[in-house]
């Protein structure tokens, strides 16, 4: 927003959670009432991790009546919320996208853009994977762990880890040549049925849509819109401009429901599992946690001071709503609407630049997921007495950098994967049963990173690119006057 002298004012660092707190009719000018977004979902996610952690204590994991009650209760509201997020994002990653290619409309401008997303990814990942390969040999956390417990934990997670290898040896018979694997996996042959998450050559379906595929196209619709008079184009831009505006808003009422959906959330876990899986597994759990947090305090934190040139503490504070929704959902995906609105809204990232980068993002960087997969290939082969070599271990640290783009932004989508490197590495896939009762606690934590890098990369590509970070934006095609600039998100309520 410009004073009267014109000058720009600085965003609010908190301008997404402010106008979350109002009726959100962006024709009225009401002020924020109550607390901040944010800080109610600090209070749900404290809610549901103690109200969980004393009905483990007192009436323990398997007490008939705390399952009732999750399965009944906690279990829906936290499943409404998660399914409301991801009801959103096929329209939201197409619109965006679209509009965000159209906005930038030179394919030259376009391919620099991705080629500086992609080289930021592929380093960042590779420096996730080292971190946690160098932690996992310091520690040697698999030779820690008790044989009774290894043994207790295969039993009581053996039939889900089963379920798990046989799905991952079928889709491993059913591969396809490398090249034919890579075409397949990223161009569509039906664009809706992606959207729609159909199993190609099957009638199952899964509720993921097929993120790589949807983008896919979506990028060639927006390149072949820079390629046509734009005449021809501004109907159809406006149609998924108001789509786009249309999905946002949309994320603004879900989120009014986020901070007790975040107290199921964590209820859920922690009322399940409570401490005991966590001090069972501790010296592997320590391990991931502490690779995580070098890399997210660490490696962002320098990441963002010289590359986008914002202070640390500024930028983790902008975006305290998006790494509490990654961690209450685990999934990447649910979490990319609130991410988009965030980064626009808090740190002054172009919707053409943000809708690029966060989108392809969600599926192609993920790098908590890349450090967690080199930490557990390696602690459950020291588990199993395999020493792996100098060239194995690049080897694990290439296939957890491609895992990390490949894997599904959902919850425990690293899974599949990590059981196909330990068959690779002659190492008993039916040992993932030993991290199942964890994995979910740990994949909260994975995604918040994975979230906070797209975040980062959003801000390094702005910044390359001459935009000026924490000041509001024009959004490209509104400046080009195809669309109209509807009423400015980035007001500061006086």
């Amino acid at each position: 927003m410009a004073d009267k002298d014109g000058t720009q004012r600085p965003l609010e660092a908190d301008a997404y959670e402010r106008e979350a707190t109002t009726d959100l009719k962006d024709t009225t000018p009401d002020r924020p009432k109550g607390m901040p977004l944010h800080t109610r979902i600090l209070i749900g996610l404290g809610v549901g991790v103690a109200a969980g952690l004393v009905v483990n204590y007192v009436f323990g994991d398997s007490h008939p009546g705390v399952e009732r009650f999750v399965t009944n209760f906690t279990e829906p509201i936290g499943a409404l919320f998660l399914r409301l997020l991801l009801m959103i994002v096929v329209p939201l990653v197409f619109s965006s996208l679209v509009v965000g290619v159209a906005g930038i409309g030179d394919i030259r401008k376009l391919g620099r853009v991705g080629l500086k997303s992609f080289a930021y990814c592929l380093i960042i990942s590779a420096i996730s994977v080292v971190i946690g390969l160098t932690l996992a040999n310091t520690i040697q956390p698999g030779r820690r762990i008790d044989p009774a417990t290894s043994q207790a934990l295969q039993q009581r997670y053996g039939e889900a880890a089963s379920k798990q290898v046989g799905a991952a040896k079928t889709a491993a018979a059913n591969q396809d040549t490398p090249l034919m694997s890579v075409v397949k996996t990223i161009v569509p042959a039906n664009p809706l049925a992606a959207a729609a998450g159909l199993v190609t050559g099957a009638t199952a379906q899964n509720d993921t849509p097929n993120m790589l595929h949807l983008m896919f196209f979506a990028l060639m619709v927006g390149v072949a819109i820079t390629l046509l008079p734009i005449e021809v184009t501004a109907p159809l831009l406006r149609g998924f401009e108001g789509l786009y505006e249309v999905t946002a808003k949309i994320i603004d009422l879900v989120m009014k429901f986020a901070p007790y959906a975040v107290a199921c959330l964590l209820f859920n876990n922690t009322a399940r599992f409570g401490l005991d899986l966590l001090q069972a597994l501790g010296w592997f759990v320590v391990t991931v946690l502490l690779g995580l947090s070098l890399h997210m305090f660490g490696v962002y934190s320098l990441s963002v001071y010289f590359l986008s040139r914002i202070a640390p503490l500024t930028f983790f504070r902008r975006i305290r709503t998006v790494i509490l929704t990654a961690f209450s959902t685990s999934s990447s995906n649910a979490t990319l609407p609130t991410a988009l609105r965030v980064s626009e809204e808090n740190l002054g990232v172009p919707q053409e630049i943000n809708s690029f980068v966060l989108t392809v993002g969600a599926t192609a960087n993920q790098n908590g997921t890349a450090l967690y997969e080199g930490v557990t290939v390696l602690f459950l082969a020291q588990l199993a007495g395999v020493e792996l070599s100098l060239g194995q271990q690049l080897m694990v640290v290439y296939l957890a950098i491609l895992g990390g783009i490949g894997t599904a932004g959902v919850p425990s989508g690293s899974i599949p994967f990590i059981i196909g490197v330990l068959a690779s590495i002659g190492v008993n896939p039916a040992l993932i049963a030993i991290i199942l009762g964890v994995d979910r606690i740990l994949d909260m934590c994975r995604t918040t990173l994975n979230v906070a890098g797209d975040i980062t990369a959003a801000t390094y590509v702005a910044r390359s690119e001459g935009y000026e970070l924490l000041k509001p934006h024009v959004p490209a095609l509104a400046a080009a006057g195809i669309v109209k600039a509807g009423p400015s998100s980035h007001d500061v309520l006086d």
